[in-house]
């Protein structure tokens, strides 16, 4: 008898039989909510019933309903917004003091276990989704894999993987190591010098399975080199990395500080700026005529500041880099909105604890954002970026079942999005009264 691979066995020994209680059709699901944030139209609704069915919602339909043998969630006056997206995270990390020896202490292992807390925590905020834009060992490949299998939970990961940059850039991890650790790190690690490599660096992220592309091409606040705006990408590098990129249908997000790696960037045909620190006015009129979207990261501008200040924190040109762009960025962001560049929520998680996202939001209003287009920012604006509006960014029949709710009206008080009570991802509740549910 011919004796099956051991990995075939594993397999299906894996593989749940199917009966007839696991093919039946998912009970449905009603929420009754006091409110409901129309992201589309961008207005408030009134008392509204959600129906979810699986992992999509069946009905959305003014007033209250109830539907005989379907579970009924009552969330009172709450009000309920579709799941949030965060533009720009990092799950697998966040900021310590110990971070810059961490690197040499911590296994990949250790990074992978301590992902899943953070992951839960963003998912308890009420972000059912994430661009992940960026990590070491595709740490966030593992995590958005079980995620998906309903090993843990978390945020739907849409990741990254590692960054790509140059030698001695923002993407290069050995940057601040004694001379016989850096080694020379190439295209498969994520570091290019020409245009062959930048080929070379996105096929290898295809083959790795990464969803987007994150580059750098401009310094950065907390790598160990010591400029945070200059441009370390050429044009022709930028343009070969997102031909490649489009050629495998990834979108292609760009860490830019400084004007003239803006510049370059939005040029190459980036799909995203993220930061835009030093965004100059002919670089937003730039973005305008390219389409270009601008991710703010303002929570973590505004914690580098606060944290360069605490003795030992950072290394000392890191703490130097976060005192020039921690009081710019947010005014910028106000800039950039009058302007008319469209802006998608994203914070940089990571550089700041995880599961204080939803700050984003009151600095984005303090910058001059009306709150209603802050929540868009978060939903319809930051689908459109992912290209994943079908699925994505409003509470609608046929879309994904991400629904949360928070008390009171958050367009009266935005700080209220940082209270989220209620969090619904796929259909599931993970959060109900702001506690987590039986199973």
């Amino acid at each position: 008898m011919h004796r099956l691979p051991a990995a075939l066995l594993l397999v299906f020994a894996a593989t749940p039989a199917i009966s007839a209680e696991t093919a039946t059709a998912p009970t449905p699901v009603v929420l009754h909510c006091g409110h409901l944030v129309d992201t589309v139209a961008g207005r408030l609704l009134g008392e509204t019933t959600v129906v979810t069915e699986g992992k999509r919602i069946r009905q959305v339909q003014a007033g209250r309903i109830d539907i005989p043998g379907a579970r009924t969630i009552e969330l009172g006056g709450a009000t309920c917004l579709p799941g949030l997206i965060d533009s720009h995270t990092h799950l697998t990390s966040e900021t310590s003091p110990t971070g810059y020896t961490d690197q040499f202490r911590l296994n990949p292992a250790d990074y992978a276990i301590r992902s899943t807390v953070y992951a839960r925590r963003t998912l308890d905020a009420g972000f059912t989704t994430v661009r992940n834009l960026g990590d070491s060992a595709n740490t966030s490949i593992a995590l958005r894999n079980a995620i998906n299998a309903g090993i843990v939970p978390g945020p739907r990961i849409f990741t990254a993987g590692g960054a790509i940059g140059t030698t001695g850039g923002h993407a290069d991890d050995t940057d601040g190591y004694r001379a016989d650790l850096q080694g020379d790190p190439g295209p498969k690690d994520g570091i290019i010098n020409n245009v062959d490599d930048a080929y070379k660096a996105i096929r290898q992220h295809y083959k790795d399975g990464v969803d987007v592309i994150k580059i750098m091409p401009s310094g950065g606040v907390l790598d160990e080199s010591s400029s945070v705006d200059n441009a370390q990408m050429t044009i022709e590098e930028i343009k070969a990395i997102v031909a490649a990129a489009h050629d495998y249908g990834f979108t292609v997000a760009a860490h830019a500080h400084g004007a003239e790696a803006i510049r370059r960037a939005v040029i190459a045909g980036v799909d995203s700026i993220e930061h835009g620190t030093f965004m100059d006015d002919a670089d937003m009129k730039l973005m305008k005529e390219h389409g270009t979207w601008y991710v703010p990261t303002i929570v973590a501008g505004k914690y580098v500041q606060e944290m360069a200040n605490v003795p030992g924190y950072y290394p000392a040109q890191v703490a130097a880099k976060a005192k020039q762009v921690g009081p710019i960025i947010q005014a910028t962001a106000g800039k950039a909105y009058k302007a008319g560049v469209k802006i998608a929520f994203g914070t940089d998680a990571a550089v700041y604890p995880h599961g204080r996202n939803a700050q984003e939001f009151a600095y984005m209003v303090e910058a001059g954002m009306p709150p209603m287009f802050v929540l868009q920012a978060a939903t319809t604006h930051a689908a459109e970026l992912l290209k994943k509006s079908k699925d994505l960014g409003s509470v609608e029949a046929g879309k994904l079942a991400d629904v949360i709710a928070v008390e009171g009206n958050p367009l009266d008080d935005i700080k209220r999005m940082q209270k989220v009570g209620f969090v619904m991802k796929d259909g599931v509740v993970y959060r109900l009264n702001g506690q987590t549910p039986s199973p």
